[in-house]
This record gives structure tokens, C-alpha cells and sequence, in this order.
């Protein structure tokens, strides 16, 4: 017997008049039905608005007669015939007062005589009146095991039907694609594999990485989570060296699926403006090699209340669902500031955002940026909700100097032609989006008779140009300030204040 059909037979013997399934894998609830009426012989009815009432144990004729939502529950009511009824797609008649009295009238006649309505659709929202009355039912997501088994199974398939070879694969790229399915239904998981056996008779690491895109896809279709797909590596951000090897020592740690305890479990960027936080953000993800999910506090609000948690809590689970991966909250001051006047949604926003940060057990790495310190609730900063904060100052002269170098090789030119050092002087007090920018201006200036840009061409455009660190010279100062004694600092060593 299945897991499921267990847990389906030990539900019905309790005793409960309706059940709710919540589930896109229809064939699946009808398929599993049909083999627990034929255990615990009890006849199983199907019904849906096109075709009527129809038995599902065996080949049988619909009553069509019967395709009325309202005529439906009335022959229901007043049949004196036991059995299991499967309402198929009823949740646009759940709002009639008729139909929801019909329902709680089966439902309270059920002690004299079982007659379980069985509700399955996408999504449920049942009448008050008959929550009492109801339990909700879900679907186990296939296992590893399952999954391999299942990849067996579309491999023997494809072999019998094309009449081809053994699909071609290794044991690597199998369990990969196996550990990257995990989380999904099992008919999204056959067709995701079937496509990728089909594709070219081999399952490769191109195949897994495909599959991983596709998963994303369908299971944040709203927009709450996107997925990045610009990974930086770390060997692409210059500085940050004490975050890059804090990351370093807890990489096998994260990785390790096996690990039953103390997996990390996030950090929190704060700094300035253009400073490369959200680079950093990515590049964690490109070193774990992991998935990077962003979630989007602006499409997470929702005018109608409690929306915008429940919003929050699908993204949260799409997240795990997407273990290992790194969740990466941009600006996250904006979503859960306190103080806010928008009727306690920030407050139970940052609720569910804090028992989600303490109770998972998902490998799913926080990655949280912060651009005022000062607007975020003291509850999510604290150590054992996050491992680390990291403060990601200006960048002192060595790591200015690597970072003219780094956007200079990435658009074609050599970095040894330039001053670096002398560039590097020149930018003090510039953030790393700033020099980037200096050197995209002085792509726009006026160049050489060769078309190529000097050292003195960019020293034009950075003294052209206020650093941030005079524009913003009061807010940076009272970063600093706070982070001095209560962060690490992510570039080795804390910029000294000016005299």
C-alpha cells in the first residue's frame, strides 16, 4: 500500500463528511480513489459540471442528468446509497447559500449515513460553515526514491516506444536531476523528466540545470520569487575578503544534505549605497552553487487584507521547496520597517518572516541586504536568527584598485595600460557602483585617435564627479558608528573616519 492511500484510509475511518483536496494532479486524486474503493469496498462516485455523476471503479456511463451543481447535492442528499463522492472543480459554487446548505445537510446526515463528499480543485476556500464539518487532505510530493524510480520508468518507456538504446546518462547527473525535482508534484516531475530523455536519449548536467529553471517556474508562476540566473563568482568582486572566507569554511557545511543539524543558515549586508551588497548576495550563491532566489517585497504587498502574509508564506515555501538555494531579501528594510502605518501588515510580515527564520529545517541560505540599519526591528538582527552581519563600508585603495581593474577587463580593455594605483588615489571615497559608472562615462568622452580611453580620461570623469561619501557624509558616518562595534566588517578591516 502507498503512503498515500494509507494516510487516505486512516482519514475516512475517522469519521469526517468532507473532505478538501487542494491539488492540480486530478488523475492522480481519481486514480488513488478508485483503488481505495476497491480496498475498503465502498462504491466512488466522480462528478464535474460537463459531465455528470459517474462511477470510478469501472468503465460506467455519466448521468448527465446530474451535471447541475444544485441537482448534484440533491441526489446526493436524498440517496440512500453509502459511498465516496468526488466533487470535481466545485469551488466556484461554493458562495451559493443553497449548495452550502445542501452540503452541511449531507455532511450532518453522515452518522446515519456515510456519504463523504470529497471537494477537489487548485484551490478551496471554504464557507465558516462547514470548516467544522471538514478536514483537508494533501498529496505527498514523490520522495527521492520515488523520483528514481520514476526516471527508471520514463527511460524504459522512451526505450520501448522509440525502440532505441539505454538512455545515456551517469550516476552524478542522475542524482542531481533526481535532488532537483524534489519538491514538485509527481506528474510535473514524469513530464520534466520525460522531456529531458526525449531531448537527446541522455540525461547531462545541461539536462539538471534545465530542469531547475523549469521547477522555478512552476512553482512561483506570480512574480513573489524570480529567479537570478547571474550568479557572480566571488573571483568577480573585488574586497570583501573576511565575508569571502566566512562563506569558504561553511560551504561543505551547507552542501552537506546528509548534515543533520547546524546547517548556516544566513547574513545580513548592511552598508552603504552601491557598496556591492547585492553583489555579494549573488556571489554566495555562485560559490554554494546553489540556486539564487530573490524575493520581491513590492510585488509581495496586497491591498486586501491578509493577502500580503499569505503572499509571503508561499514564497517562503516556494523557497523551500528549492533547497539548496539562496534567498536573497534586497533592501529588506523596506518590507518589515517598523514603524510603519499600514495597519500592522509590516508587523505581521515580519511575524511570519521570523518564525519561518527560526523554525525551517530547509537548506535554504538568507541573504539579506540593509541600507538603514536604523529602521530595522531589533528581533531580526539578533544572533540565531541570522549567523553573521557583515558591514560593507566604502572600499579602502587596494580593493578600488581591483575593482577599476575587474570593470575595465569586463569591457574588452587591459587594466595594465591603466595608473591602477594613481586611479585608485584619485577615487577615494567612491563605492563600487561609482567607479563602475566613472568608467562607463569616460567610454562616452572623448577618447584617442585609437578609440581607446586613458588614465587621464577617467581621472577627468572622478573629478566630475561627487563621491558618495561627501553627498551622503552624515548617513555614512552614522553607519559606521553603529556597525563599529556590533558587525563584522566584510572587507577585513573597518575604513577609518575622516579627521
Amino acid at each position: 500500500m502507498t503512503p498515500d492511500l494509507h494516510d487516505l484510509e486512516l482519514l475516512l475511518r475517522s469519521d469526517t463528511p468532507i473532505v478538501l483536496i487542494e491539488s492540480i494532479e486530478e488523475g492522480r486524486v481519481l486514480e488513488l480513489f478508485s483503488r481505495l474503493a476497491l480496498r475498503i469496498s465502498e462504491p466512488a462516485f466522480s462528478w464535474t459540471v460537463t459531465d455528470g455523476l459517474r462511477r470510478i471503479e469501472f468503465e460506467a456511463d455519466s448521468q448527465r442528468m446530474l451535471a447541475e451543481p444544485t441537482e448534484i447535492l440533491r441526489h446526493i442528499r436524498v440517496t440512500t446509497q453509502r459511498g465516496l463522492y468526488l466533487l470535481l472543480d466545485f469551488h466556484p459554487y461554493l458562495d451559493n447559500a443553497l449548495h452550502v446548505r445542501l452540503l452541511k445537510e449531507i455532511a450532518q446526515s453522515y452518522v446515519g449515513l456515510p456519504r463523504t463528499l470529497i471537494l477537489v480543485s487548485h484551490a478551496l476556500e471554504v464557507p465558516p460553515e462547514l470548516r467544522h464539518l471538514s478536514v483537508r487532505f494533501t498529496l505527498r510530493l514523490p520522495d527521492r526514491n520515488r523520483l528514481k524510480a520514476l526516471i527508471r520508468e520514463e527511460a524504459k518507456l522512451w526505450q520501448e516506444i522509440g525502440d532505441q538504446g539505454s538512455v545515456r546518462t551517469t550516476r552524478q547527473a542522475l542524482d542531481q536531476l533526481a535532488e532537483n525535482l524534489l519538491g514538485i508534484t509527481e506528474s510535473d516531475a514524469r513530464r520534466l523528466i520525460r522531456n529531458a530523455i526525449r531531448n537527446d536519449g541522455a540525461i547531462t548536467q545541461n539536462d539538471v540545470e534545465a530542469v531547475k529553471r523549469a521547477k522555478y517556474e512552476l512553482l512561483s508562476p506570480e512574480g513573489i520569487i524570480s529567479f537570478e540566473y547571474d550568479t557572480r563568482s566571488f573571483a568577480d568582486i573585488a574586497g570583501l575578503s573576511n565575508l569571502k572566507a566566512w562563506i569558504e569554511r561553511r560551504r561543505d557545511a551547507f552542501l552537506d544534505p546528509d548534515r543533520q543539524r547546524d546547517h548556516p543558515r544566513g547574513i545580513l549586508l548592511l552598508g552603504v549605497q552601491g557598496g556591492g551588497k547585492s553583489l555579494a548576495a549573488k556571489a554566495v550563491a555562485g560559490r554554494f552553487g546553489v540556486p539564487l532566489l530573490r524575493l520581491d517585497f513590492g510585488a509581495l504587498y496586497d491591498k486586501y487584507i491578509g493577502e500580503t502574509e499569505k503572499n509571503l508564506r508561499k514564497a517562503l515555501e516556494t523557497a523551500d521547496l528549492m533547497a539548496p538555494c539562496v534567498l536573497w531579501v534586497d533592501e529588506i528594510e523596506k518590507g518589515i520597517a517598523s514603524g510603519s502605518e499600514d495597519e500592522g501588515v509590516g508587523r505581521r510580515v515580519l511575524g511570519t518572516l521570523l518564525t519561518w527564520m527560526a523554525e525551517r529545517k530547509t537548506r535554504v541560505f538568507l541573504a539579506a541586504t540593509a541600507n538603514d540599519i536604523s529602521r530595522l526591528p531589533p528581533e531580526l538582527i539578533r544572533k540565531g536568527r541570522i549567523d553573521e552581519i557583515f558591514f560593507v563600508d566604502l572600499p579602502p585603495a587596494e580593493v578600488r584598485r581591483d575593482i577599476f581593474a575587474i570593470h575595465l577587463k569586463q569591457r574588452g580593455l587591459i587594466p595594465e595600460a591603466f595608473d591602477l594605483d594613481v586611479l585608485a588615489q584619485a577615487s577615494e571615497g567612491f563605492t563600487g557602483a561609482g567607479i563602475e559608472q566613472a568608467v562607463v562615462s569616460a567610454l562616452f568622452a572623448d577618447t584617442t585617435k585609437d578609440g581607446a580611453i586613458s588614465t587621464e580620461t577617467l581621472l577627468s570623469e572622478l573629478a566630475s564627479t561627487q563621491p558618495l561619501s561627501v553627498v551622503m557624509d552624515v548617513q555614512i558616518e552614522r553607519l559606521r558608528t553603529w556597525a563599529r562595534e556590533r558587525t563584522v566588517p566584510a572587507h577585513g578591516s573597518m575604513v577609518p573616519r575622516e579627521p
